[in-house]
């Protein structure tokens, strides 16, 4: 949930939502609180009165205080004595404030202060609410701070492992495709040429899926069918594969090198060490939550004892799929996910769920 006091820009569409959801949240808390107020010191106001100078007075605190908070020094700032100015300010401006706005809707004349010795208690009384909500908001404030160092330090961690990923695929790879092309050259030349053009296709889009942080769907299935275009040269008619990409879901952003992983699995635990042909296919479609993308491969299938990385338990799985679950979670959350299946007859079906 988004934190109150989050920095976002003003025309974003999540500030309104988020502005609008604290002062509706905070009219309730000052409807609330008059009520208390009303039966705890009765004759005090009528209830109607003392409901409407509670909520124009509280819903001003709040919204100074948000706008406060937005303040390049308010918002670089977290220590006590911050939160205690912040405090300072927005508790008797907003009481100030709403009181005017309570006594225009009224049409009366603009009185603070009523004579008589409890002409204090709704002052106290706001000023404790306000103390205790501006509390609150520094705690939901420190807790979002918080989870946003966690979440960047895990986004620094996958970002990290995908370094290290890309430091074992590509080698590994690289060097069988060059000993397997080292042999063509000789037995079949235009077909070595066609695996140097697939080569040269996969290494540059390598290469610039690691200077960046994001990529495409399809800069991401460019940099698949070259893979699998070599990897069909290599293992000849033992591998066939179908890619799927809707026109409308090209430009969709996500983390590079995101699905390599699951389809070098698919090759090296399911196809290669099948007897015989295998397929494996790559399918992204629209869904309502946002995107789905499908690898099937109709290699071994999964092994009796598997886990949920579709490795045996034990092993420790698969170091790309745990990559890959990982990376989803430290990117989308918990809204994104991946699934492992068995298939019929035999193969294994691996599900990414990202949400729009």
């Amino acid at each position: 949930m988004n934190n109150p006091m989050t920095v976002m820009p003003l025309h974003s569409a999540d500030f309104w939502r988020t502005t609008a959801r604290q002062i509706a949240v905070a009219a309730l808390v000052w409807a609330l609180a008059s009520t208390i107020l009303y039966f705890l010191a009765p004759g005090i106001e009528t209830f109607g009165r003392l409901l409407l100078f509670s909520e124009c007075s509280g819903t001003s605190i709040v919204i100074i205080f948000i706008m406060l908070r937005r303040l390049r020094w308010f918002r670089s700032n977290t220590t006590l004595i911050d939160w205690v100015v912040t405090g300072a300010i927005a508790i008797p401006t907003g009481f100030m404030v709403g009181h005017f706005i309570a006594f225009l809707i009224l049409d009366e004349p603009m009185r603070m202060l009523q004579p008589g010795h409890y002409s204090l208690v709704p002052v106290l009384f706001t000023v404790l609410v306000a103390t205790c909500a501006l509390y609150y908001f520094a705690m939901q404030e420190r807790l979002a701070k918080e989870a946003a160092v966690r979440s960047e330090a895990l986004l620094l961690a996958a970002e990290s492992q995908l370094r290290m990923l890309r430091a074992q695929l590509e080698p590994h790879m690289l060097f069988n495709t060059l000993a397997n092309l080292r042999s063509l050259l000789k037995e079949d030349p235009p077909q070595a040429e066609v695996m140097i053009d697939r080569l040269i296709v996969y290494l540059r889009s390598a290469l610039a899926a690691s200077r960046s942080e994001s990529t495409t769907l399809a800069g991401e299935f460019a940099q698949l069918r070259a893979y699998l275009d070599i990897m069909s040269i290599r293992m000849g008619a033992r591998l066939t594969y179908r890619l799927e990409l809707p026109a409308n879901l090209e430009t969709t952003p996500i983390p590079p090198m995101l699905l390599q992983p699951l389809v070098e699995n698919a090759i090296k635990h399911g196809i290669e060490p099948k007897v015989g042909a295998g397929s494996i296919d790559v399918i992204a479609r629209g869904v309502d939550a946002g995107i789905e993308i499908v690898v099937n491969d109709s290699g071994l299938g999964l092994p009796p004892d598997s886990g949920s990385d579709g490795q045996p338990v034990g092993t420790g799985g698969s170091y790309g799929l745990v990559h890959v679950r990982e990376r989803l979670q430290a990117v989308y959350g918990a809204k994104a996910s991946m699934q492992i299946r068995p298939r019929s007859p035999n193969g294994v079906s691996v599900t990414i769920a990202i949400p729009k």
